[in-house]
């Protein structure tokens, strides 16, 4: 499938904004719509930004959607993968291709909010002890999402995929498992890691840790992503300040213990953790 690359790519760039897509091409019109609106503010105010489209399972769909979108005049590019490769992949990708110094990234399910983008950059800006800087994260009704957790541990999967999470020891581990700062109005350092649906990082930051794990086809990679940051000495930021729409599908959740064992997203999910603990099984 046909890549869409600028033919004169820019060096002098600010903030690379990193959309990573898989099948759902109505999402990722409405995400495009809104981050094309967001790019124009940005460079009204002399910040010079890129839009890297990248897109896993390409189809004809997706591909128009981003074609249009540049047609329209935005200062975008769009790589696709014919199969699924995973997000990982996706995101190193964007990397590959980016030349901001802060490079943001984000799945083609959420809607940007008026100056999100700006002001994370500009708390990464004064702030270059921060490795991942992440945004509260909204439902569509405006109620706040959890996408703080601590780190995880094998029982926390056991409690997750098993009828042990119906306990009340185990809905008690579960609630304790995420850090809920759906009441905080200041930037918040934790000790865990941030849901991987939006992300800004350095690029000096980035170079010195290393891009995603590619090992995880999905899930986890985003839990390393922040543990390598925190183990090379960097804070993991939530920053309320900016807040963004998330259309958040479990794709991994199901209603039964059997169906639960045998959903092909479950069990990446494990397989995922199993790579996770193993890496880490001396630390």
């Amino acid at each position: 499938m046909e890549k869409i690359l600028p033919k004169n790519p820019r060096r002098l760039v600010e903030l690379s904004i990193i959309v990573a897509s898989f099948r759902n091409a109505a999402m990722l019109e409405l995400c495009l719509k809104s981050i094309g609106e967001e790019a124009r503010r940005l460079k009204k105010k002399k910040i010079r930004n890129e839009i890297i489209i990248v897109d896993s399972q390409a189809d004809e769909k997706t591909r128009d959607i981003a074609k249009k979108f540049i047609l329209n005049g935005n200062s975008a590019c769009y790589y696709p993968f014919r199969k699924n490769v995973g997000f990982a992949k996706l995101i190193n990708q964007g990397i590959k291709l980016s030349h901001g110094k802060f490079l943001l990234f984000l799945n083609a399910d959420i809607i940007i909010i008026k100056d999100a983008f700006r002001k994370m950059m500009e708390y990464l800006k004064d702030n270059p002890q921060v490795g991942i800087l992440g945004p509260r994260l909204l439902n569509f009704d405006g109620s706040p999402q959890p996408s703080a957790f601590h780190f995880y541990t094998p029982s926390i999967i056991l409690y997750r995929r098993t009828p042990l999470g119906k306990t009340p020891w185990g809905r008690k581990k579960l609630q304790e498992f995420v850090i809920d700062l759906s009441q905080s109005q200041k930037p918040v350092s934790i000790d865990g890691w941030l849901m991987g649906s939006v992300l800004m990082l350095r690029r000096d930051n980035l170079e010195k840790v290393g891009p995603m794990d590619e090992r995880y086809f999905m899930y986890f990679e985003d839990v390393d992503w922040c543990r390598r940051f925190k183990e090379a000495g960097y804070e993991i930021i939530y920053f309320p300040q900016a807040e963004l729409f998330h259309y958040h599908g479990k794709q991994s959740a199901t209603r039964h213990f059997w169906e639960a064992i045998l959903n092909p997203m479950t069990l990446i999910h494990i397989k995922s953790a199993l790579k996770y603990f193993w890496k880490f099984r001396k630390k």
